[in-house]
């Protein structure tokens, strides 16, 4: 991973638990935890930059899940490999203190696999907008994955972010989000094979499950109710004028939110 093209503040690990995962960190004095950010699909470690910068209490972590970016030499790319990722992750990052997971998206389903294997390193889980279809299912009207992983890859991009955006990348840009087209169809394909990976109910670290007041809110709104009836505890929280890339679009409004859990959590202990 070139150093170079981190976004500010992020800085690599010269020695990350797992060989060949990329993974960076924001570091600060005195932290009350480390927040260890997972992204979701055809996304990257990087984005959670504008997070980090406005943590000033909080060590950041943050890695390309394998078969993502500085990654993307890392096989197999099945859920129960990224869950061993992160689990490497948060046992090293608990020798420092505290440890709270932020997943966004497809991240959130890494978080929580990760704080059912190690629930005693795990202070607190927050999952952005994250698919549990076996929780409750969503119909969707999109055709089949393509087995064309670029493909696949463009269609998500466009889908996700915007026609308009994927046309201001530069070829190199694209391409670059091509590349990650097998680790996206292998994250969506293993949500839409059905089964269920893990069991929430016995779930004993604190979720906070938030969502945005998107186009699709009625939808996480209903899936929140249903962790209700699944999951000890747990609370939901919408967020006003926030898209599915909120820690982009609304780093500051997460920030006080993970600083403001965090706040409750110590409370509640």
């Amino acid at each position: 991973m070139d150093p170079t093209s981190l976004p500010l503040g992020l800085r690599v690990q010269s020695q990350p638990p797992v060989q060949g995962l990329a993974v960076s960190e924001r570091r600060v004095l005195n932290p009350h935890a480390t927040l260890i950010c997972i992204h979701g699909g055809l996304d990257r470690g990087g984005s959670f930059a504008r997070l980090a910068r406005r943590l000033d209490t909080f060590d950041v972590v943050t890695y390309d899940r394998r078969g993502y970016q500085g990654s993307r030499a890392l096989t197999p790319l099945d859920l129960e490999h990224h869950i061993a990722d992160l689990v490497a992750i948060v046992e090293s990052e608990s020798r420092r203190g505290p440890v709270v997971l932020f997943g966004h998206s497809f991240g959130g389903v890494v978080a929580l696999g990760a704080a059912l294997r190690r629930p005693e390193l795990v202070a607190v889980v927050l999952a952005y907008e994250s698919p549990l279809p076996w929780i409750l299912h969503r119909p969707s009207s999109r055709p089949p994955l393509s087995k064309d992983a670029a493909t696949e890859a463009e269609r998500f991009f466009r889908r996700m972010v915007s026609n308009s955006a994927w046309e201001r990348l530069s070829e190199r840009a694209r391409e670059s989000r091509r590349l990650d087209g097998p680790a996206l169809l292998s994250d969506l394909g293993g949500l839409h094979a059905g089964g269920v990976p893990y069991d929430l109910s016995t779930l004993t670290v604190t979720l906070h499950y938030l969502y945005g007041d998107g186009i699709i809110h009625d939808y996480y709104e209903s899936l929140g109710a249903r962790l209700r009836e699944v999951v000890p505890g747990v609370h939901c929280r919408d967020l006003e004028n926030a898209p599915h890339g909120a820690h982009l679009s609304n780093p500051d409004q997460l920030a006080a939110i993970i600083e403001e859990t965090w706040e409750h959590q110590c409370v509640s202990e």
